[in-house]
């Protein structure tokens, strides 16, 4: 049976921009009622204007997610405009730019604390306002780097490994019960997240610009294909999703080449080289 999303209240984190900003969109057009968290509270307005004109109704929430205390606040802060939840979606993350030797442990634990222990807080927050429900769903977004880890990116392969691991391990505690899970590993996604990724003082910040500008041709999937996919997720309850050719890709040779699989799937590679062709 198919997840009810058209009355559901959905709480989206991040939903100012990019994914969470396209998935309030597509889920407001199948009937569903959000509450958008950002910390970006003019993105936020601009997201529930255009979702408000679909009927449903929108609350923004503006949030640091370095922030424990309004973490745990959210719940009530919802409950205050809409009956209950039905479904979390823990999608906000950041990038952090550098090597791991270039990176001071509080830029790693600045990112660690948005990207892996934000959705566990909010996870617990709204945990019993879930169960409550006959149906209730959990998205957590990991990355494709929640699969396979490629230099330069210690901390944030890190902390989406760490989300993986919380969520499969969450998901199996849940079986038998209303609230299902899915986390979801999107490869290039055309969001900004790699333009306003932190850059570590100690770098220099011209070869990071380039850096990013690189990274930037390899994020080709639209926002809103990412989207549907998540909401069929949701609908279909799927245990996991990969979003993009590149995903699945790296996925498969993960599987099958689990200590060598960087050899085949690099960029520099002739499988990486040809992919990039086949993309144009």
């Amino acid at each position: 049976m198919l997840f009810p999303l058209r009355g559901a209240i959905v709480v989206i984190t991040g939903a100012a921009s990019g994914i969470g900003a396209a998935l309030a969109v597509c889920l407001a057009g199948r009937g569903a009622h959000l509450a958008l968290a950002d910390r970006n509270a003019a993105g936020l307005e601009a997201v529930a204007r255009q979702v408000a004109v679909s009927g449903v109704r929108v609350s923004t929430h503006v949030l640091d997610l370095t922030d424990w205390a309004a973490l745990e606040a959210l719940p009530e802060a919802v409950l205050a405009i809409h009956p209950r939840v039905n479904v979390l979606v823990n999608n906000a993350g950041v990038a952090l730019a550098g090597n791991f030797a270039d990176v001071t442990i509080e830029d790693a634990e600045w990112l660690f604390a948005i990207n892996f222990w934000a959705p566990v807080r909010l996870t617990r927050a709204f945990m019993d306002m879930l169960g409550r429900e006959k149906a209730a769903h959990i998205v957590n977004v990991s990355s494709l780097f929640g699969l396979v880890a490629p230099p330069g990116q210690a901390a944030y392969c890190a902390a989406k490994f760490a989300l993986r691991g919380f969520s499969e391990a969450l998901r199996h505690e849940l079986a038998g019960g209303p609230i299902s899970l899915t986390v979801v590993h999107p490869g290039g996604v055309r969001t900004d997240i790699a333009n306003s990724a932190r850059i570590p003082a100690g770098i220099d910040p011209a070869m990071a610009r380039s850096q990013i500008k690189a990274f930037n041709t390899f994020l080709r999937t639209p926002p809103e294909i990412a989207a549907e996919l998540i909401a069929r997720a949701i609908e279909r309850r799927s245990a996991r999703l990969l979003i993009g050719q590149d995903a699945t890709v790296a996925a498969f040779f993960q599987r099958l080449f689990p200590a060598r699989y960087w050899h085949f799937i690099k960029p520099d590679s002739g499988l990486g080289k040809k992919a990039e062709a086949a993309r144009g």
